[in-house]
């Protein structure tokens, strides 16, 4: 370790600045003692990707332990923003190709007994065999020539420097290569397997595997260090996030007009993504754990699942181990003390099966809440996280934060635990079943296959003393890779705030399948914590290349990440299960991008863009799209009149949704590769302050945007057509639909039904026929979020507003009624028999699961929420949650009482007219 501080001070004196320190995270000698946590526990490297890791400025301590801001070199404190960065880009490049050089000898330390080693393979007296050697020193010489070529074309850059100096293109070459760091990973296990077994086997090979000798930088006193093969061979996995890094400092420091920064960005994306893709491999390396035995129990999964006991919900914190599945809880510990897990059952994974529909034991019973207690939960929720935001403006408002935020964890761990119904059953063939309740298919499908990818290898059956399991149960704490619940409340207030809004997203296409299937995609945000499937793709049957081309709106609630599934539709409906909400069809693929990382900087939300430059990581492979030939649309069977009318108008919107001609610059277009499948995808994200404004609108043709006085007017009618035909629609074929008003209609098919509708068609009623109900149904509440002015009228919102705030039932009675009274009479009967028609709906609650408080809250805010006035205009909102929380309560509220209270009759409400005045 000794040598590690020396590299430093090399490093420094080297490139005169104490500014920045690009380790390696690895000169550790044997003996050293920095491999010890505060705690005395022993630490492991671990590759992270969150810029969190970034290497940051060094900041000295005083004498008093203080810490101290470094003096800025003389360069920095002169001259302009431009100048000053281009200083501190150079001091990070500085930093960072001294690290380059001391990783390059630890190549080379490797390299040195690689050769020897082969060329004794073919004697007499081997110490290895070339698969050995192959195994262990696998792609080590290809890395070696990458980062030495970096390094040669690097180093004269920096020697020569001056503001036109580029570098982006050898970063960019350097990322483009990482797929050598793939192969080495995929190798990785296998080579530390390897060299362990080599060194139990062979003396001389044990010998020279600990004693592996690595020159120091130039300059260094001391010119090599002993470190063992273990540990070097480790370095390639750290050091590819170091790569990644780095770039985070170099963006941050390069101008947006300077042509190094587009190719740096560049880098960092295909780096992002590629850390993505091997984080799985490289985290067990931190999280092993040696049994009684001496084998090697590796945690290679955790995190906090929902489990079902003694018919409640539980929650636990599941680890999943090389060789058993442990479910675990948190005990309760006094102040001050360590906390520990208490073990609630293990099952080795050699016994572990997942229960077909067939063979599963009755699934417990579990009492669901409903809906609208969700949506009040989530609700009560936004309300806090604007109280707090407030809060921490005021004067003296730190106290009352902590008990805001305390709430807030409550509440957030209240609807984390209630708000998943997607069934995961895990049985031991010699025991009992276990049952756990998640929010997001994706998840159950990680869980699955991590256990499977296990159970491919030969695995033993063991049973746990008291004393191993308590040993095992008590390494959790420090093995756990997930050590908080996943809700806001735990989170920094400089992480990222996530997206407020509407996400559209066009699924174009996949391309990869094997062979000819019925398949769809389904899409899942992240929310309160949860992931939660938003949209359905249609099914595109018979099929190897489906072409969906279709457009959803998705709402979000502090989302940062999307997350897209591609399933094989099962036809069987023998293994259907509608009851415990199991998805039974085949998952071909899934894949997630991080919304905030891509969609952010395009909607010029400076703030967030400053805090997402600290914290932006894709999770996912992302790739660059590749211009395609446009495939035909898939074909239909003809049909005559509107129907075939309607039919070509959706297909040719579908065609003007193909990747190729969606160039908006609002549209980002990408793919997402799983399992050798690629989807086509473009997203734009609106930000809900802009999205729930109305548009002042003077428009007299068609029925969007056009006031409802104007409409009927022009109709000739009391309720718009539009209202009436959709009501009618919906309640002849889709009163029984699940979740209807909820789910979202394709975009494509809504946008058809509005133009439609605009050009007053003569066809629509065949056109309403042979569209999907949702979309349908999406029209309608397009139609009233459209309306330049609500439905309930701006000049009566404020009394809406304090009427619904009444405590004395009877007051609120006179006054909810008398409020109805004063609206022009096309609103007042178009509310009223919108109003009746969602009554029915609700009738249906137990087939459709829409109840009147579902229902209200879907269209309590599209039928009160005001346009903006002169009064809001100057308003400042604190943060985008506040958006989504203003007075959403309460617009949910009014609409409730109005759907809770008996028939309202327009007749019976004009005759007590008289008897009230109209002034409000």
């Amino acid at each position: 370790m000794a040598f590690f501080f020396e590299a430093v001070c090399v490093i420094r004196s080297l490139f005169s600045t104490e500014d920045f320190n690009y380790n390696t995270d690895g000169y550790e000698g044997d003996g050293a003692e920095d491999g010890k946590s505060q705690d005395g526990s022993e630490t492991l490297p671990y590759i992270d990707e969150s810029p969190t890791m970034s290497p940051q400025l060094c900041a000295p301590q005083g004498p008093d332990g203080e810490t101290v801001s470094p003096t800025p070199p003389e360069g920095l404190l002169a001259g302009g923003e431009i100048e000053k960065g281009l200083e501190m880009k150079k001091l990070v490049l500085s930093g960072f190709l001294a690290s380059e050089e001391i990783y390059i000898n630890q190549l080379e330390a490797l390299l040195l007994p690689m050769r020897p080693l082969k060329a004794t393979a073919t004697t007499s007296q081997p110490v290895l065999t070339i698969q050995q050697v192959e195994t262990i020193f696998y792609k080590i010489q290809d890395i070696f020539e990458i980062h030495k070529e970096f390094y040669d074309s690097l180093l004269p850059n920096i020697q020569q420097w001056d503001e036109k100096v580029t570098v982006g293109h050898l970063f960019q070459k350097l990322a483009s290569q990482l797929g050598v760091y793939k192969a080495f990973v995929d190798n990785y296990k296998v080579a530390l397997e390897t060299a362990e077994k080599c060194s139990q086997a062979n003396s001389q090979f044990q010998k020279i595997s600990e004693n592996l000798k690595v020159k120091g930088p130039k300059g260094s006193k001391d010119c090599t260090t002993t470190v063992s093969m273990e540990a070097l061979l480790y370095k390639p996995i750290d050091r590819v996030t170091r790569s990644t890094l780095v770039l985070h400092d170099l963006l941050k420091h390069t101008p947006k007009d300077h042509p190094d920064f587009p190719l740096l960005q560049d880098a960092l994306r295909i780096s992002q993504n590629f850390l993505s893709s091997i984080n799985e491999e490289i985290d067990p390396r931190r999280t092993a754990v040696t049994t009684p035995k001496g084998e090697a129990r590796q945690l290679v999964k955790d995190g906090f699942l929902v489990e079902v006991s003694e018919s409640s919900r539980k929650l636990r914190h599941v680890f999943l181990f090389t060789d058993l599945l442990l479910c675990a809880k948190m005990k309760k510990t006094a102040v001050g003390r360590h906390q520990q897990y208490e073990c609630k059952w293990y099952i080795p994974l050699a016994d572990l099966t997942f229960q077909t529909l067939d063979d599963s034991d009755c699934c417990p019973s579990i009492h669901v809440l409903p809906e609208h207690e969700i949506e009040e939960m989530k609700i009560k929720i936004s309300v806090l996280k604007s109280e707090i935001q407030k809060e921490k403006k005021a004067p003296k408002g730190q106290s009352r934060v902590e008990r805001l935020r305390k709430k807030m964890n409550e509440q957030e761990s209240w609807l984390l635990l209630h708000s998943p119904t997607i069934p995961f059953r895990v049985h031991n063939k010699h025991g009992k079943s276990y049952y756990f309740l998640l929010s997001s298919d994706y998840e159950r499908s990680e869980w699955r296959e991590s256990i499977q990818k296990l159970q491919k290898k030969d695995l033993q059956s063991c049973v746990l003393s008291s004393v191993e399991l308590q040993v095992l149960t008590s390494s959790c704490f420090k093995l756990r890779t997930v050590h908080n619940i996943p809700v806001t409340s735990n989170k920094d207030d400089e992480e990222t705030p996530g997206l407020y809004g509407f996400l559209h997203v066009i699924v174009h296409s996949a391309k990869g399948f094997k062979e000819s299937a019925n398949l769809y995609c389904t899409l899942e945000v992240d929310s309160f914590g949860y992931f939660v499937s938003k949209a359905k793709t249609r099914v595109f049957r018979d099929t190897s290349e489906p072409q969906w081309n279709e457009e959803f709106e998705i709402e979000l609630e502090g989302s940062q990440y999307l997350r897209i599934l591609c399933y094989e539709n099962c036809y069987d409906k023998s293994m259907l299960n509608k009851d415990d909400n199991e998805i039974v069809d085949k998952i071909m693929g899934k894949g997630q991008v991080q919304m905030t990382e891509i969609l952010v900087p395009d909607i010029n939300l400076n703030e967030v863009c400053e805090r997402l430059e600290q914290h932006c990581c894709v999770d996912q492979n992302q790739h660059n799209l590749s211009s395609q030939p446009q495939t035909p649309v898939l074909k239909r069977h003809s049909n005559t009149g509107a129907k075939l009318w309607g039919r070509v108008r959706s297909k040719l919107l579908r065609q003007k949704l193909d990747p190729q001609t969606v160039q908006s610059k609002n549209w980002h277009m990408d793919v997402i590769e799983m399992n050798g499948i690629k989807v086509e995808f473009s997203m734009k994200f609106t930000s809900r302050d802009l999205s729930l404004k109305r548009t002042p609108s003077k428009k007299q043709s068609g029925v969007f945007g056009v006031k409802i006085n104007v409409v009927t007017k022009r109709e000739r009618s009391k309720v718009p057509y539009i209202v009436r035909q959709c009501i009618e629609e919906v309640e002849k074929r889709g009163i029984d639909e699940v979740g209807i008003y909820r789910i979202s209609g394709v975009a494509t098919d809504i946008q058809a039904l509005k133009t439609a509708f605009d050009t007053n068609t003569k066809d629509i009623l065949m056109m309403l026929s042979d569209m999907d109900i949702n979309a349908i149904a999406g029209t309608l509440k397009l139609y009233f979020r459209e309306l330049p002015e609500p439905l309930l009228t701006d000049r009566l919102y404020p009394a809406f507003m304090e009427g619904i705030a009444l405590s004395d039932p009877a007051a609120k009675e006179n006054c909810m009624m008398h409020l109805l009274r004063s609206l022009p009479d096309p609103n007042l009967m178009t509310f009223l028999t919108l109003l009746e028609h969602l009554k029915r709906v609700a009738e249906k609650e137990p087939i459709n699961k829409m109840s009147l408080h579902n229902l209200a809250t879907v269209f309590g805010p599209t039928l009160l929420r005001p346009s903006e006035s002169e009064t809001t205009k100057g308003q400042q909102i604190t943060s985008a949650s506040d958006i989504w929380s203003h007075d959403v309560m309460a617009q949910v509220q009014v609409l409730l009482y109005y759907l809770q209270h008996p028939p309202i009759s327009f007749a019976e409400l004009k005759r007590n007219t008289l008897y009230f005045s109209t002034d409000v």
